[in-house]
């Protein structure tokens, strides 16, 4: 029985001969699912202007997220008119020192700010800002109210007595060892004078405390 027996070019079929050889073929390029293609490098297009944009605004919103998520401490605290009033009226208050003692001075002493003493009093400030917005929030008869106003009398009552005295103790301990030791190291040595307040400056500091508080808390309030 003869064997019938096919010619190799139809066992191993091939391609079909390129009729025009100095060109290649080209190279067909993989469609993404959302109808983009890549380059023959396999490097994806640039994105538009607008996507840019976007992606900028989602790396914002992702990192604001974030960070409001490491310290919720922060917002419970900046959304509280209590606490906002008195570092609001505290940080009034000594700024003022720099500009009224440039007025005064003719002179920038951004010391000022980390300083105690001086118009008007922050502490005073702190304290009276605590306790109007206490007294706002939760009305007179709280008992908050009463803690808040016993501890601003305490403070205005020490500002006017014990640290003013100490300060002026220490301008004429200052003008003693000035005189008596003229030349020695010890001379050249000065106590802080600016320690206390003046009836007229903790009173300035009570009527910026009270003013920040009706601020901070009608705003607040609103939002």
């Amino acid at each position: 029985m003869a064997s019938t027996s096919l010619p190799l070019p139809l066992l191993f079929p091939s391609s079909p001969p390129n009729p025009n050889p100095t060109k290649l073929p080209s190279r067909r390029l993989r469609p993404f699912p959302n109808g983009h293609r890549l380059s023959p490098t396999n490097t994806p297009r640039p994105l538009p202007v607008r996507g840019r944009i976007g992606a900028a605004l989602m790396g914002t919103t992702t990192t604001a997220a974030a960070a409001a998520r490491v310290s919720p401490i922060l917002q419970t605290l900046a959304a509280n008119p209590t606490f906002v009033s008195g570092m609001a009226a505290w940080a009034l208050a000594q700024s003022m020192k720099v500009f009224l003692n440039f007025f005064v001075e003719r002179r920038w002493d951004l010391g000022m700010l980390f300083t105690s003493g001086g118009m008007p009093s922050s502490h005073t400030a702190l304290c009276t800002g605590l306790t109007a917005s206490v007294a706002l929030r939760h009305g007179v008869a709280d008992s908050l109210f009463a803690v808040c106003l016993g501890f601003s009398l305490i403070v205005m009552y020490d500002a006017i007595g014990v640290r003013r005295h100490a300060g002026m103790q220490a301008e004429v301990l200052n003008k003693i060892v000035e005189d008596l030791f003229q030349g020695h190291p010890i001379s050249q040595r000065k106590l802080k004078v600016l320690l206390g307040h003046t009836p007229s400056q903790v009173i300035a500091g009570a009527l910026v405390g009270i003013f920040v508080a009706c601020i901070c808390c009608r705003g607040i309030a609103a939002i």
